[in-house]
């Protein structure tokens, strides 16, 4: 008899989520719970190679953990290692090739990996799990899921269906998402039953389901970033108990800590968002749902009455940093530099959204409108508007030597302008026409503003056009005219830049490999460190973020027609134009050329975003290129692999079935377009989501810097407005650009947003360490990998340090960082995790 040594890594339920109660909450300060040393988890090995009398693989002898390890240097924060031994004869049993695991415990833990040592004639085995383990009642079959419970692993499709919530009024119906009529990505199953109003409307209230392997969230971790941010500001905080009894076990299990964590950021001067709602947002929903019946709204009332007053100088908005924000490093600095033309574009290739700005490659440009509809919608903007601000160059040759480019929020924005402002919004379609200068820095030529005509659609828009100005009355309009543009700018951002193309469009590919890619496959192991939390996180932001009422419609310019715009856009969502080279050639602000660096020379040749980009997006492609190439060693092997062809195939289908007829789609019959759509894929998941999402509030946190919403036209000379912007231009820019209240529940939220939790996974890194696979040649690959992000970090440093590329720290001296690769916890801006995790 045989006895195989191996090891199991595990981490423990109070470790990751706040749902234990019983023995894990009186025992805090334990590493991991004694039960698990005890008969309460039981393994069995599976062979791969001996058949019992069934067919079946024969299986052998129950066995348990026995002692903890301590010294496993590639452990994970959180994981824990015990011994094992099974009971195994190679003669009989062959080679294992799975295995059993029960939990007898009641409380689920989530297993890592389990690893054989010195198997006979085959060396080391590693399984690589990743999954939550319930008790064994659960079960009707080992590792078998049902139907709509939590300990289930089922992943299924559904349209957008539960943002609006008919039953409480019918303001708050919103469209379905998702078909013919308003296309858009699929997102996972939830389940809920139909509202009693309209049953194509799923109900929002109560439990949402989402796969138990996905809930990865740092709840905890979140509240205590927020307790740390708040005590650096010096503001009192009071603790505020709860009741264990108040929720029904049956809801949820708490660990009495974790509950105190949530409730502790009460502070005497009423300055942050209901805590509650900033850390449990993002929560499993499983949290929220039951923080709301424990939540009471005097409770909401008593903490968090919302301030009506507006701001009446720029001085108002710095007092916010004083009550308890943070201080925006946009402002850290020089507190008005965002005033600069030179910053206003700057933002555009090192900002938040620095991924619209295009190539002019004609004037004028030429509108994709419908005619029919709204008119001729020509710019008119004339050369005599731009020409005397171009260093003495003619518009043919800036086209000609590519120094010429447009920031255009007209054509995707003008459709719907005549229904935001008959709902209180004074919007604006907005082209901005820009000069490269030979300072490598960008100069805003003109502004072109433009409004439906009062006549009627048929009769184009009314449209007015701003130049530079600085002094005088004018400089206060150029100032609107730019405010007008970043409101543009900040709704395309949050709902195309960051939600769409980021948030939206992965989930499909999440859905698809949980249900053809086994766990063993390799590309199911490529590509799970960039699924990491996504699926909870979207399914927070249906509940939160761009519902009916919630942040968005309440605090962006699109109001109730957010979605209905992102569904818009996403008709002409292309995944093979996601990736960074494409984007750039796209939009001309880049061509293919072999002798430049990584294949692409850049017509701006200090763009942080794209320069920085095309370094993690090199690393990527050739780390996914040997993993893939090392697998697959033949097109004939691509086509062989069943798992691959279902995965892609029901991707296409379904995931994103309403494109499905694009003929732009891989076809997946060869390498190369495998690793084009894993590359793709992953720098979507990881460095893309970065780009936007981490400097929201070290940029968007000074509302003047990046407005969302305009709430008054541009003043007009002769009228009471028009004097006021006269004598004093900040109160006029303060009452045209969002309210206060709504600033706040902005940064509140952007705050949250741009933070890393402490146990993050960056790019190049793997909670399983090195036993993700047995294969030694694709772990050293890896391991090069994440050696070349560290060298590509300090080349960006370098480039910081450059004091000849402006654009990389502005008037604003804020180095671009957005695309370093690793980080610390907390508001960085910094760091590229794995996966969409916020």
């Amino acid at each position: 008899m045989t006895s195989l040594k191996g090891t199991v890594v595990l981490v423990h339920n109070s470790a990751l989520n706040f749902n234990v109660v019983g023995d894990a909450a009186d025992n805090e300060g334990d590493t991991v719970p004694p039960s698990f040393l005890d008969t309460s988890v039981a393994f069995k090995l599976i062979s791969a190679s001996k058949a019992d009398g069934t067919g079946k693989g024969k299986v052998g002898k129950k066995t348990f953990l026995e002692g903890l390890l301590t010294s496993i240097p590639t452990l994970g924060d959180k994981q824990s290692t015990f011994r094992i031994h099974f009971e195994w004869h190679n003669h009989d049993m062959g080679i294992p090739g799975a295995f059993y695991v029960e939990n007898f415990m009641p409380h689920e833990f989530f297993l890592v990996s389990l690893s054989l040592e010195d198997v006979p004639n085959h060396g080391t085995i590693n399984f690589v799990c990743n999954s939550w383990i319930y008790n064994t009642e659960k079960y009707k079959t080992d590792r078998i899921f049902f139907a709509n419970k939590e300990w289930e692993r089922i992943y299924d499709y559904d349209v957008y269906n539960d943002l609006g919530n008919p039953d409480e009024s019918e303001t708050l119906a919103r469209p379905v998402l998702g078909g013919s009529n308003a296309p858009y990505p699929r997102r996972g199953r939830t389940g809920r039953k139909p509202t009693k109003t309209d049953p194509k409307s799923e109900s929002r209230s109560g439990y949402v389901y989402i796969p138990r392997d996905e809930l990865l969230g740092s709840v905890k971790s979140l509240a205590e970033i927020l307790l740390e941010q708040q005590q650096k500001s010096a503001i009192s905080h009071e603790l505020i108990g709860i009741q264990k009894s108040a929720v029904s076990h049956e809801l949820i299990n708490f660990q009495k800590s974790g509950v105190d964590e949530l409730f502790c950021l009460k502070e005497s001067s009423n300055v942050l968002l209901n805590t509650i709602d900033l850390a449990c947002q993002y929560a499993t929903p499983q949290i929220q749902y039951s923080m709301s019946l424990v939540s009471s709204q005097d409770d909401q009332d008593e903490f968090f009455e919302q301030d009506q007053d507006e701001f009446n100088s720029f001085q108002d908005v710095l007092n916010l940093y004083k009550e308890g924000f943070p201080l925006p490093q946009v402002i850290q600095v020089n507190n008005s530099a965002w005033m600069t033309d030179e910053e206003f574009t700057r933002e555009m290739i090192a900002g938040v959204n620095p991924n619209v700005i295009r190539k002019l490659s004609e004037f004028p440009p030429k509108s994709k409108v419908d005619s029919k509809l709204y008119g001729d919608n020509t710019t008119t903007i004339t050369r005599e508007h731009l020409e005397p601000y171009m260093e003495g160059v003619t518009i043919e040759q800036a086209i000609q030597n590519n120094r010429f480019y447009i920031l255009d929020h007209h054509d995707a924005i003008f459709p719907y302008l005549k229904k935001l402002n008959e709902n209180g919004a004074k919007a604006y379609a907005t082209r901005t026409i820009l000069f490269l200068q030979t300072d490598g820095t960008l100069k805003p030529l003109a502004i072109e503003l433009s409004t439906p005509n009062p006549k009627g659609d048929s009769f184009g828009p009314v449209s007015n056009v701003y130049t530079p100005a600085s002094e005088g009355v004018e400089a206060s309009i150029w100032l609107l005219a730019k405010a007008y543009v970043v409101v543009n700018d900040s709704c395309y951002h949050q709902l195309i830049s960051h939600w769409l193309n980021t948030h939206a469009t992965v989930e499909p590919f999440i859905i698809a490999t949980n249900r053809h890619l086994s766990v063993v496959h390799p590309i199911h192991k490529l590509l799970l460190p960039h699924y990491r939390n996504t699926m909870n996180i979207n399914a927070n932001a249906r509940n939160n973020l761009i519902s009916a009422g919630g942040i968005i419609e309440s605090t962006y310019l699109f109001g109730n027609y957010s979605m209905q715009f992102s569904s818009d856009v996403y008709k002409d969502w292309v995944f093979t134009e996601q990736g960074l080279p494409n984007d750039l050639i796209k939009r001309g602000v880049a061509e293919e050329d072999p002798a430049s660096p990584h294949g692409i020379r850049l017509f701006i040749k200090d763009y942080p975003y794209a320069s920085d980009g095309l370094e993690i997006w090199a690393a990527i492609n050739s780390w996914v290129e040997e993993y893939v190439k090392f697998y697959y060693k033949s097109d004939a092997d691509i086509t062989k692999d069943v798992e691959l062809q279902a995965f892609w195939k029901e991707l296409v289908e379904v995931g994103h079935g309403d494109l499905k007829n694009a003929t732009w789609w891989y076809k997946m019959q060869t390498r190369t377009e495998l690793i084009d759509a894993c590359t793709i894929l992953i720098w979507i998941a990881s460095a893309l989501h970065a780009a936007v999402n981490f400097g929201q509030y070290p940029y968007g946190g000074y509302i003047l810097n990046r407005p969302t919403k305009s709430r008054r036209f541009m003043p007009v000379k002769g009228t009471p407005e028009y004097e006021e912007l006269a004598k004093d231009y900040e109160k006029t820019y303060l009452k045209t650009i969002t309210s206060k209240d709504d600033t706040k529940e902005n940064m509140r939220v952007m705050a949250l947003l741009s933070m890393h939790v402490a146990d993050e996974q960056y790019i190049g890194e793997r909670i399983e360490g090195g036993l993700w696979t047995s294969d030694l040649e694709v772990v050293e690959a890896y391991k090069k990998f994440g050696r070349k992000l560290a060298e590509i970090e300090e080349k960006l440093v370098q480039r910081n340090n450059d004091e000849s590329l402006r654009n990389r720290y502005g008037p604003v001296k804020l180095p671009y960082t957005l695309l370093h690769p690793s980080s610390g916890a907390g508001m960085t801006f910094r760091g590229i995790p794995n996966s969409i995790s916020i």
